[in-house]
Parts: structure tokens; sequence; C-alpha cells
């Protein structure tokens, strides 16, 4: 039995959790011995009670591993522990970090650093365009949107992350053959299919209930560098895991929404307790140029680091002079419509390879 295996057996006895394994680990020392242990030894372990002692002595005879590791198989997924280098390092540190991860698609190193965008199920038009449009950016800037594939925002976001060809991860509160909503099916389709992947903590044929959504969240906001909430009721699921986000240290921002509207009164009022208003998003990515600084390449590493730009984006990137440079300077220089001018360095600010200063001005960043 592998390391993997053991944690995938692990995950499915009754009564285990994060928690409890990090405890009987540092007794232990690897889940496979866990498996293994007798009873005495077990119930010695802070935490371990006879139940769930007797629970693990009588794994074999409640959890069917092979049947387990089958599905796996034949759904197309692979499991993660907290030992693969694609689990996210955020992940890790958190209280109760999962003990397994079911992926369906594909992880990347740029997953690593993401933002989770969130909210109400039941949204209005300006909610769901909103986190469209910001999750659009966010994924064209080179960051992962994670959400929950629920209704609403979530799907929103996920769709607008796409859109930009970007990267998105969904996390959901069941078992992957259980995904939920099932007519979020196409969707998470696309997600795994070269874009992301969908991620579950639970065992294959799990099916979503009120205990698993709240284990959910945690997982949303403890991979993201900061979460952002787009309409969330009073008692929006979206606000407890604004709050377990703030437990984890993470980043809180909202859009705000209309006044009259209740899908928006929850997340006005995380902006009355703190969280930053966000109305572009540059409101997002100049915190994170903070919280994730990159070194100063030398001018010719900074050249081979450039993403790789379309003829337009070329020429009005070539247009900016070292100092800050006017728009109509910029299309004289680039021999472009203005129109197309300014599409274009909108996409370069989008890439953080350019900003715009009052008065119409340009520079090049880093």
């Amino acid at each position: 039995m592998t390391s993997i295996e053991a944690c995938i057996a692990l995950n499915m006895v009754a009564g285990m959790g994060p928690v409890r394994l990090r405890k009987l680990l540092q007794v232990f020392e690897t889940p496979e011995r866990i498996l293994t242990a007798r009873g005495a030894a077990l119930r010695a372990v802070e935490g371990v009670g006879a139940e769930l002692a007797g629970q693990i002595t009588s794994w074999e005879s409640k959890v069917d591993l092979s049947a387990e590791l089958q599905r796996i198989r034949d759904f197309g997924a692979e499991v993660i522990t907290a030992e693969s280098p694609l689990y996210p390092r955020q992940l890790r540190e958190i209280h109760a970090p999962p003990i397994v991860l079911y992926v369906w698609g594909e992880l990347t190193e740029r997953d690593q650093h993401a933002i989770a965008v969130i909210g109400s199920r039941r949204t209005t038009h300006y909610g769901s365009e909103s986190a469209k449009k910001l999750s659009y950016q966010l994924a064209y800037a080179g960051l992962t949107v994670i959400s929950g594939l629920a209704r609403g925002i979530d799907t929103a976001a996920h769709q607008g992350a796409l859109a930009a060809k970007g990267r998105t991860i969904a996390v959901i509160g069941s078992g992957l053959m259980n995904l939920y909503p099932p007519e979020n099916a196409a969707l998470a389709e696309k997600i795994r299919s070269g874009h992301g992947a969908i991620i579950s903590e639970f065992s294959m044929e799990i099916e979503p209930d009120r205990q698993t959504f709240p284990m959910r969240n945690r997982i949303i906001s403890g991979w993201s560098h900061g979460i952002l909430v787009v309409e969330a009721g009073l008692n929006s699921g979206a606000l407890i895991t604004a709050t377990q986000a703030l437990e984890q240290g993470r980043l809180i921002y909202a859009v705000p929404g209309h006044i009259n509207a209740p899908s928006a009164h929850g997340s006005n009022r995380l902006i009355q307790q703190g969280a930053k208003l966000v109305m572009e998003v540059s409101d997002i990515l100049d915190d994170l140029e903070v919280l994730l600084p990159e070194a100063k390449p030398s001018p010719a590493a900074a050249a081979r680091a450039l993403p790789t730009l379309t003829d337009e984006e070329r020429r009005v990137y070539d247009a900016i002079e070292a100092s800050e440079t006017a728009i109509d300077d910029i299309a004289a220089k680039s021999n472009l419509p203005s129109g197309s001018v300014s599409s274009t360095l909108l996409r370069l600010e989008l890439k953080r390879l350019v900003k715009q200063l009052p008065g119409k001005y340009f520079v090049k960043l880093g």
C-alpha cells in the first residue's frame, strides 16, 4: 500500500479528520502505520477515543479501498496529499488542511497564486456581470480564479475566467461522481479540459449535504491569497467563507451593490466592516504586487520575461517611451488607429505591462 492509498483509506474512515490525522502522524509518522496500529496504541493518542480507534482497527471491513481506487481510475481523476508539490502551499497552512484532494483535471504551479470569487446563488444581472468581468480580468492577468461551481456568482466567476482563456479551479462539496449542481456538468467538463480542475476532499460517491459545503468553503478561502465577494445576502454562505478567510489571514474584497438589493446586503456590510471596496481589477492587483513581490530582473532578463504579445500589442508596447507617453504619441508611433491603441493598452494593463496615468499618459511597468 502506498502512502496516498493509505491517506485515501483514512479519509474514508468515519470520524477521521485532518486535525486527528495530524495528531496520529505525530505518533505513528506514516499513514500506513496508522492503519496497522493496535487499538491500545491508537487510544493513547490525544483526541482519539475508543470509537475512532475501533473504526481504524476495523477499517478493512468498513472501507472498500480497492473499489474506491477503481472508481478514481475509471473517472480519470487522481488524488494528491500534502506531500505533493502541487498541493496548494497556502492550504497547507490552515488549521485543518484536507487529508486528500481528489483532482479531476490538471493542477499547475500557476494555481498556487489564486483569488477566490464567490457570492450569492440568487444574483442580479449586475452581480453576474461584475463577477464575469472581474474574473475575466483576474485570469487575464495570470491569476487562477477559484470558486465553488454553485449557481449564480460562482458560475459567472468560472465563466469569466474561461472566457479569458485563463485558469480556474472549482472546489465542490461532494464527491466527483455526484457533481452538484448537475446543470453545471458541462461547465465542469470545460474547466477540466485544459483550463483547470474540479477539486473535492470527499470520496468519489459522497453526496452533498449541509456539512459538506462549509467544509468545501474553507478550502476555497484557504487556497487563495484573497477572497472577492460579489453580492451576498446577510445569511449567505459566502459570508461564512469570508469569515473563514479572515481567520486564515486572507485579504477580503467586496463589490458594492445596490442598497435596496437583498442580495447585496451582506457584501455591503463587509465593506462597512473593513473589506476593501472593489470597483476595478487594479484594486486587487495592486495589493498582490505587495503580497507577492518579485525580484527586479536586469533589463535583458526583463525583456526575455515578457509574455507572448500579438503584433498590435508589441507595436503599442514598443511605442511607449522610457518616460510617460501620451496616448496620441503612442498612436502616431505605432501607426495604429486610436480605437485599436485604446483596446490594446487595456490588454497590456491587464497583463501588468503598462499603467495608465492621469491625462491619458502611459508608462511601462517593471
